[in-house]
């Protein structure tokens, strides 16, 4: 019975790991800024839902100090998505079409990321403070929040204000960072 209580854990750690793959592999492709188009608010949404489903999102003994943890852990979560996406190369092609790719130094932003929350994990562990996964989803649902609205603002700061793909292509920019 004890194997079929520790499924849904399972199943968790899959998909924050899937959720993870998939983020940092698209990150350090070119990929289309979508501002204020597109699906891009899909994946924090579903992740924010599946973390309010979670029955222990607070720790049942200790709730001021789970509170002020998953307090910690989505700050950790703003500031890695700001990172993310101020670390990202933007430009714009010929056609108008405004693209992303991460660089090194977003590479550094997530492995900072990642131990500073393993480091919580760690912290909350000492305390006798339980942590569960739905903590690291809305986490995740924060970075990718700000990261996605950070690029937009980046572009339509580039950009003059004016939304790009609206009939009229931008002169190509490539930004350094």
């Amino acid at each position: 019975m004890s194997s079929l209580s520790s499924l849904p854990s399972l199943v968790d750690a899959l998909l924050i790991a899937a959720v993870v793959v998939l983020v940092v592999v698209r990150q350090f492709r070119a990929q289309r800024v979508a501002a204020g188009g597109g699906r891009p608010y899909v994946l924090p949404v579903v992740l924010v839902v599946l973390a309010l489903r979670q029955p222990g999102l607070l720790g049942a003994h200790d709730r001021p100090l789970s509170l002020v943890l998953l307090g910690v852990e989505l700050v950790v979560g703003v500031v890695m998505g700001a990172g993310w996406a101020w670390t990202s190369r933007l430009w714009t092609e010929p056609d108008g079409t405004v693209r992303s790719k991460g660089t090194w130094a977003t590479l550094a932003v997530w492995a900072a990321g990642i131990a500073v929350r393993l480091g919580l994990m760690g912290a909350g562990a000492l305390l006798g403070v339980h942590q569960g996964s739905g903590a690291l989803m809305l986490a995740l649902a924060s970075s990718v929040l700000v990261r996605q609205a950070t690029l937009t603002w980046r572009v339509r700061t580039a950009a003059g204000g004016a939304p790009y793909g609206g009939g009229v292509a931008p002169a190509p920019w490539k930004d350094r960072v």
